[in-house]
């Protein structure tokens, strides 16, 4: 309980969110490895999961692939990595690329593999090309999937990324780092804190955007039914004029 409160008075004062190395700063390095990341992961990972998700070949290399990948252990990487190219930013960047592909290249392999090929087949039925069918009718359906698989793998990323200080002086991380060569396990606990309140805010921020996505779909015609709804409110205060009836017709004559 004593670490606890020295670690949430370590959080609140406010020379640590000042200068370079204040929270805030070291929270936007974090942010920023972790956006670079992914988007790095993504230029490989998306485009090769639509494609054999569109294809439904090579779902075999996929599971090889994300189950390879996922079973090398991180810090050994970054080890290698920074043993190869030194003390740097490059080094944790490639190691923090691997982990985040296997996530997001089965999340995008898994949202368009789920499609019913009828859909696809219907689209290509009215003239669609393969791309116009990916790009229009595959991806927006699949994109809560696909965001699920970025949700897990930024979850990861931003995790992991406090390791990229052992070999870079950047992101959150580097309070473990400071903390434990200096044995301020209040600096350290204070620092792991703020890792998780980081993380936590991106999952619910994600999590948003993947119900979003999930709504818009079960959902997709709101214009419509309101439309539906204004027509049907006109016709009721503007009925069609009925034909007169036969029997009255003939009874006048």
């Amino acid at each position: 309980m004593n670490l606890l409160s020295d670690a949430l008075a370590w959080l609140i004062d406010p020379a640590n969110w000042t200068g370079p190395s204040g929270i805030p700063t070291r929270a936007g390095q974090h942010l920023a490895i972790t956006a670079l990341t992914i988007l790095l992961a993504g230029l490989i990972a998306w485009p090769a999961g639509v494609l054999i998700g569109h294809s439904r070949r090579g779902s075999g290399i996929i599971g090889a692939l994300t189950g390879a990948a996922r079973a090398i252990p991180t810090l050994g990487l970054l080890t290698l990595f920074g043993l190869a190219l030194g003390i740097g930013l490059e080094a944790p960047l490639l190691a923090l690329i691997v982990l985040a592909i296997p996530s997001l290249l089965a999340g995008a392999y898994a949202g368009i593999q789920a499609i019913d090929p009828a859909i696809a087949a219907a689209a290509r039925a009215i003239g669609m090309s393969p791309a116009q069918v990916i790009l229009t009718v595959e991806i927006p359906l699949a994109l809560p999937v696909i965001i699920g698989g970025l949700r897990s793998a930024t979850l990861q990323v931003v995790a992991t990324a406090t390791l990229a200080a052992y070999i870079a002086d950047i992101g959150l991380g580097r309070y473990l780092f400071t903390g434990l060569k200096s044995r301020d396990y209040s600096e350290m606990l204070g620092g792991a804190l703020a890792v998780v309140v980081l993380t936590l805010i991106l999952d619910v921020a994600l999590a948003g955007c993947q119900r979003l996505a999930t709504r818009r779909i079960v959902d997709p015609a709101p214009r419509a039914r309101l439309s539906t709804t204004r027509t049907t409110g006109k016709n009721r205060n503007h009925p069609c004029p009925t034909a007169p009836s036969p029997v009255a017709s003939s009874s006048r004559d």
